[in-house]
């Protein structure tokens, strides 16, 4: 099953949480319910955006401890459209001939003539984001 929830723009609220990483950039409300929000340009270490017109949050299912599943907001320059992929779409990473820390990655796939490096949404900081909501 897929883990995009849906896509929303960017919300100007964003509650920021005392204590969390600079990437956990804090909680809104979503209909009720608060979830955390990763930037993700920050946790990867990219530079700032220079055209925010697109920016928006992608709202995903992450499962996260002991099976546990919950949303959470990720912030992403823009969002072209959503594919489907499924195991058999899924290529390796490849070697970069440095160290990289790819745990955050599930694999490389291709759709309408592009690579595209897919994330494991249930890797990137959830543990960190996570924490959030116990504070909030």
């Amino acid at each position: 099953m897929g883990k995009v929830r849906e896509i929303l723009r960017m919300p100007e609220e964003v509650t920021p949480v005392p204590q969390t990483p600079p990437y956990v950039r804090g909680v809104i409300n979503l209909r009720g319910k608060i979830i955390p929000v990763v930037d993700l340009r920050v946790r990867f270490g990219l530079g700032p955006l220079e055209n925010r017109g697109r920016v928006c949050a992608v709202v995903v299912q992450v499962v996260h401890g002991e099976g546990e599943e919950a949303l959470m907001g990720l912030i992403v320059d823009a969002v072209e459209e959503v594919l489907p992929f499924g195991p058999a779409d899924l290529g390796a990473v490849p070697q970069f001939g440095t160290p990289l820390q790819a745990d955050y990655l599930l694999g490389m796939a291709q759709a309408k003539g592009r690579v595209m490096t897919l994330l494991n949404i249930d890797r990137i900081g959830t543990a960190d984001a996570l924490a959030v909501l116990a504070v909030s």
